[in-house]
């Protein structure tokens, strides 16, 4: 499926107030997963209150041991100290890579901004070399400002 298709599907979620935040995120996460083949873990990670340290958040893919990622440890937890998009297109090329499975062969992290600052982000692992383009990264921009609606 074009990423582009999904915009109106993940603007139908964030809409859904009869839903909780954590529902919403959690049928993100399964609606990304379910419809581009090489997004096999997706999940969210946010700001653990003050400290300097991410929480996961709602998530599908195999159970994971990081619930808990210091900022500067990891992808995750540099994107929560830089700011910026990171695309892993080979993890194992990574120093500072935290394996969650073995199957894992690339991994994409954008941020999530409210009000300018970084609270959150997505979190997506492919088993697939090198997948992910520009377009990966703009249509998760997109998913991530559509998130921050619900986190204000």
């Amino acid at each position: 499926m074009n990423l582009h298709d999904l915009k109106p599907e993940i603007k139908s979620i964030v809409a859904q107030d009869n839903l909780s935040v954590d529902e919403r995120l959690l049928k993100i996460c399964e609606t990304l997963e379910a419809n581009i083949s090489y997004y096999n873990w997706v999940g969210f990670y946010f700001k653990n209150g003050h400290k300097d340290e991410l929480k996961l958040g709602p998530y599908v893919g195999e159970p994971t041991d990081h619930i808990i990622i210091p900022f500067g440890k990891g992808i995750c937890g540099q994107v929560a100290i830089s700011n910026q998009n990171f695309v892993v297109p080979d993890v194992a090329a990574q120093d500072n890579y935290i394996a969650c499975s073995i199957t894992v062969k690339a991994e994409i992290v954008i941020p999530i901004f409210v009000n300018n600052e970084n609270v959150g982000q997505i979190d997506i692992d492919s088993n697939t070399p090198d997948p992910f383009t520009e377009a990966d990264e703009r249509f998760l921009e997109f998913v991530c400002k559509e998130v921050s609606s619900l986190l204000k």
